[in-house]
């Protein structure tokens, strides 16, 4: 099935969103988040202030979506994409192990600048929740099921379990608790590999996903 083109109106809508969020991430490196108001991200994106509260409900939203963008699309496009025979487990779990790691420099330096701030922190943990719809619509495809409630089951798991892998990734090495180590702000220094972060997550998932598979089979 081949999604329609936007058309001008929603183009508009894009560009938009793109322009506030490139202003607000550029005036964050510029002058640090907490020197950055809504007010001037909205007049470097050539918009009112009402406009940008159409798009974004915080300036930390607006700065982490310079970096989450899209994200949870592409994870799905990527499961699609996988050929019919590659376990659908195993095509979630390559499809966000990619989409999560293969940033370049620009990532890198936003990555950077999110740890430095609990604010941005929450709001960078907060759209992995974005990954359910999509995927939910791709696993329903995938298992040929109509209803969607066990996609919509495993795409929410698999939304959790991501959410769950960068806290453990965000935590200060040596410290063992999670929700303190991020509520207590100040810099965190991403520990071990985000891939394995990923992969560990996400592999007490597979028997589900593997049952799913075999129940849609003839």
């Amino acid at each position: 099935m081949t999604t329609p083109p936007p058309g001008l109106r929603e183009r508009k809508k894009q560009a938009t969103r793109q322009a506030l969020r490139e202003a607000a991430l550029r005036l964050a490196e510029e002058r640090g988040p907490d020197q950055v108001r809504v007010e001037d991200i909205a007049e470097a994106a050539g918009v009112s202030p009402r406009t940008y509260n159409n798009y974004f409900a915080s300036r930390e939203q607006a700065i982490v979506s310079a970096v989450t963008a899209d994200r949870e699309a592409r994870i799905a496009a990527a499961v699609a994409a996988r050929p019919a025979g590659v376990r659908l487990a195993d095509a979630v779990t390559q499809a966000v192990v990619e989409q999560y790691t293969d940033t370049g420099e620009r990532e890198h330096r936003a990555l950077l600048l999110i740890t430095t701030q609990t604010a941005l922190r929450d709001a960078f943990l907060d759209t992995t929740a974005g990954i359910e719809r999509p995927l939910t619509a791709v696993i329903a495809e995938r298992l040929g099921d109509p209803e969607a409630h066990t996609a919509r089951v495993l795409a929410a798991s698999v939304a959790a379990a991501v959410r769950i892998a960068l806290e453990g990734w965000l935590r200060p090495a040596g410290n063992t608790d999670g929700a303190e180590s991020l509520a207590a702000g100040g810099l965190v220094v991403p520990s071990g590999s985000l891939a394995d972060q990923l992969r560990a997550a996400l592999a007490p998932l597979a028997p589900a996903f593997d049952a799913a598979e075999q129940h849609t089979q003839p």
